[in-house]
Formats: C-alpha cells, sequence, structure tokens
C-alpha cells in the first residue's frame, strides 16, 4: 500500500516548517501573513504529491464532519426519494455531505440507524419518525444532539419540526369532492398512531361530518407491516360491500397508486364509475386518461426549511422552530384530455 502523503513531506519539498504548509492547505495564509510565492509553491508541491487530506484529523481538529444523517421510511418511496434529493442538494449549498438510511417504519431498525449515523460523527440529524420513537428522539434531544423530524412529528416532544397540514389538506380535498356531487366518499389510510395519519384521516372525517354526510363515512386502514395482503382484500371488500361509494380519497402516495391498481382490476372506470383524489401525484397520474387530481404537498419547501432549520441548530441558535406548511390541491378536468 502506498505511503499517505504528509504535511511533512509537503514541507521537506518546499523547504519551509509544517506549521507553514499547514496554514496554507487550511485557507489560513492571509490570516498567518504566509507571501503569495510561497503559498504558489507550496500548493503546487501538494498537487504534484498527490497530497489528500486527513478527513478524520480534520473533523477532530474542527468538532464538525460536515455530514448530516437523514432517516427517512423508505427511500425507494418516491415522495421520500424526491424529498432526500432535496435535501441532499441543499445541504451542498451549506458545505454537507448527506448520509442515508431507511427505518423500514420499523423503531428498532430505526434506533440502529441513529446509533450508526452518530458514530459516524454527523453534525445532525434530519428524521422522519416511525411509529414508536418518540424515547429515540427524547434521547437525542438529551444529548443535545441537532435533529430536526420532517413530515411527522410528536406532538408531546418540543423539537424541531416540518410538516404539512395534513388535517386542512384532507379536509379540504374531502369538500371539493362534495362539492363537485359527491356523497359516498371513502378514505383508504395507513393504520398508524403518529399523528399524520391522524390527522389525514381527522381532516376527511369533519369534512363529511360538517357537510352532514357522517352517516356515509368510509375509513379502511391498512397495516404498513401487511400492506399487500391488506390492501388487496380490503379494497376489494371496500367496493363489493359499499357499492353505493362513487369517490375514494387516498392518504399516502404509495396507497393511491395501489389504488389505480386495484380500480383498473375491478374493472372500474376514473370518473364514470368513482372519482379519485390520491397524494403528491407522479408520473403514473400524469399519464392516466383522464390525469387524476391529487393533493400536492409542498416538498421542496419542505426539504428546504428542514436544513434550514438543522443549520440554526447546529449553529447553536437555542431557538426552537415548528413549521406547519400548506397543500394545494391539482384538480384535473375530464376536459384536459380532449
Amino acid at each position: 500500500m502506498q505511503k499517505r502523503v504528509s504535511l511533512k513531506d509537503i514541507a521537506a519539498k518546499v523547504g519551509v516548517s509544517t506549521a507553514l504548509v499547514s496554514y496554507v492547505l487550511n485557507g489560513q495564509e492571509k490570516e498567518k501573513r504566509v507571501g503569495a510565492e510561497v503559498v504558489k509553491r507550496i500548493r503546487k508541491a501538494a498537487e504534484e504529491l498527490n497530497y489528500q487530506p486527513n478527513q478524520i484529523a480534520r473533523s477532530l481538529r474542527m468538532q464538525s464532519t460536515k455530514t448530516i444523517g437523514l432517516i427517512v421510511a423508505d427511500i425507494a418511496n418516491p415522495f421520500f426519494a424526491q424529498l432526500a434529493r432535496i435535501i441532499e442538494n441543499e445541504a451542498t449549498k451549506y458545505g454537507y455531505t448527506v448520509i442515508f438510511g431507511s427505518s423500514d417504519e420499523d423503531e428498532l431498525k430505526s434506533e440502529a440507524l441513529i446509533n450508526t449515523l452518530l458514530n459516524r460523527q454527523v453534525d445532525g440529524l434530519i428524521i422522519v419518525p416511525a411509529g414508536g420513537t418518540s424515547s429515540q428522539i427524547e434521547t437525542l434531544l438529551k444529548k443535545r444532539i441537532p435533529v430536526v423530524l420532517v413530515d411527522r412529528y410528536f406532538p408531546e416532544i418540543s423539537v424541531s419540526h416540518v410538516v404539512l397540514d395534513n388535517y386542512k389538506a384532507t379536509y379540504d380535498a374531502t369538500c371539493h369532492l362534495i362539492n363537485t356531487g359527491y356523497k359516498n366518499i371513502a378514505m383508504v389510510a395507513y393504520k398508524s398512531n403518529l399523528t399524520h395519519m391522524k390527522d389525514r384521516i381527522m381532516g376527511y372525517k369533519e369534512a363529511m361530518k360538517s357537510n352532514n354526510l357522517l352517516e356515509n363515512v368510509h375509513v379502511t386502514e391498512i397495516r404498513h407491516n401487511h400492506y399487500e395482503t391488506d390492501f388487496n382484500i380490503t379494497f376489494s371488500r371496500l367496493i363489493k360491500n359499499n357499492k353505493e361509494i362513487d369517490a375514494l380519497l387516498f392518504a399516502t402516495s404509495v396507497l393511491s397508486i395501489s389504488g389505480l391498481f386495484q380500480i383498473q382490476n375491478q374493472c372500474l372506470k376514473i370518473p364514470e364509475d368513482v372519482a379519485f383524489i390520491g397524494f403528491d401525484g407522479g408520473a403514473s397520474f400524469d399519464l392516466y386518461q383522464p390525469p387524476l387530481s391529487f393533493i400536492q404537498q409542498p416538498i421542496d419547501e419542505m426539504g428546504k426549511e428542514s436544513i434550514r432549520i438543522l443549520m440554526d441548530v447546529i449553529n447553536n441558535s437555542g431557538k426552537i422552530s415548528q413549521v406547519k406548511l400548506q397543500s394545494k390541491m391539482i384538480i384535473r378536468d375530464i376536459k384536459e384530455c380532449n
């Protein structure tokens, strides 16, 4: 194995002290009043010797690794993949690198990922928390680890977070369907104790209630760890046992896409047989004929805000920022296909 080039090697080649080389390669030449000619010679020698700085030593010296840990529910999910990309791009603007991991909605895997990232000496964490992980977040706060929650949060914990106004998102979507003439609207959601999913279900129910349609409420909840089995069985049962249903509202992008497959399998047509509103949109929504309406989350703003807030926390602002963003209804008219 080839020996790593050291500051001492560069100093010997140029004929200066190791300290002088260190000043130049760490960008302190002006502060230390190093002459321009010496600076030029040191940088040239470093390039010729193919010098690579020791990042571990530098991190210990600067007390920063310039890395951020990001834990999402599932990086294969288009929503979280896009969120991760935005966070990565935004972190680069601050000079940070992002290390990713997926919890798969599993609290044990979440804990293992947090420990792994902390062992990598990340400067802070952005986490999409899985159910049952509130104690993990509390432990991070006790250890004074900079952390920001995104997409979801725990109301009982005073921690910075960036989330959607989930209640209003589904309330508005349900009211849109009702105002369009649909009365028997069913919702498909995940079975979860997390606040964001509870709020989405509550928004739907309250919209139905405020329009005197409480007796028409149908909520089908899918278990995340039994997703395929639950969806195939419960969705078929929902449609078969409730022939009066004239509209469907799906609580996530993954549920929306699965719903489209099942709608086709049931030989139903949108919107002739059943109206459809999903979450987040995507290529499958655009290619469907007619194009499908959906609840659009401000994912770009969500990613940028989470990084901005984390930078504040890392820089010891001491301020807790809790941001609630608004969704937008993307309404697709059947006339768009003509």
